[in-house]
């Protein structure tokens, strides 16, 4: 791209596997599955799908594989990942009582476990990273959450702004996301989808690609 415009967006996504009560995980499905399907339907110019990893659904246990993935995208190894200030994370997680997608506005610094993870970690009222403080302390997102909610919108997929990513391992994941994105310059996002059951499998694989086909306009907004 060079002196043609500004540097490629990649844009790096994580799923999770099955845990207690859901025994597929839709967003394996949608990550493990999303290479190949953009690459049948094309991204924007500019815009780059990196690395799609599938993460333990358990706190703990899921951050060894999180910094390898999230350090990696901008040390170097990926070359067209070394301009960190044009890398994106986007982590997908499941909310199998859910009717809608969610993209999450934050994560809250308080892992409170319903039930124990695949690890068998159930923690209660614990701080995900106790530098930071007490259990009410949030990290945000850098990314316009509303914008992108409205474009989504936009495309009839039923989507809403959410600030509650919930106590599990979802947010335990965004939260600390969301720290290595603000000491190494990149961005993070953390979207929650439904089961296939309550949305089938090709739309969420559509609301993905659309997903990151809205990143490219809204990125210089930030």
């Amino acid at each position: 791209m060079g002196s043609d415009g500004p540097p490629a967006v990649t844009i790096h996504v994580t799923g999770f596997k099955k845990f207690h009560g859901v025994s597929e995980n839709p967003t394996e499905t949608i990550v493990s599955n999303l290479k190949e399907y953009v690459m049948k339907k094309g991204l924007p110019k500019g815009l780059i799908l990196g690395s799609c990893s599938i993460l333990e659904t358990a706190g703990q246990g899921a951050l060894s594989a999180l910094y390898q993935t999230l350090q990696s995208a901008i040390s170097g190894v990926d070359s067209e990942s070394s301009n960190s200030g044009r890398t994106i994370w986007v982590h997908f997680g499941v909310n199998s009582g859910a009717t809608r997608f969610a993209i999450e506005q934050q994560a809250v610094n308080e892992a409170t476990f319903r039930c124990p993870d695949e690890l068998g970690w159930k923690p209660q009222k614990a701080p995900i990273i106790p530098a930071d403080g007490g259990i009410s302390h949030t990290r945000q997102t850098s990314l316009p959450v509303k914008e992108i909610t409205k474009a989504l919108a936009k495309m009839d997929y039923e989507v809403m702004t959410s600030d509650d990513a919930g106590r599990f391992v979802c947010n335990y994941v965004y939260y600390h996301s969301l720290q290595f994105a603000e000491q190494k310059g990149t961005k993070s996002l953390f979207v929650h989808v439904p089961l296939f059951l309550t949305i089938d499998k090709e739309t969420q694989m559509r609301f993905a690609a659309s997903l990151l086909e809205e990143y490219n306009q809204f990125l210089d907004c930030t």
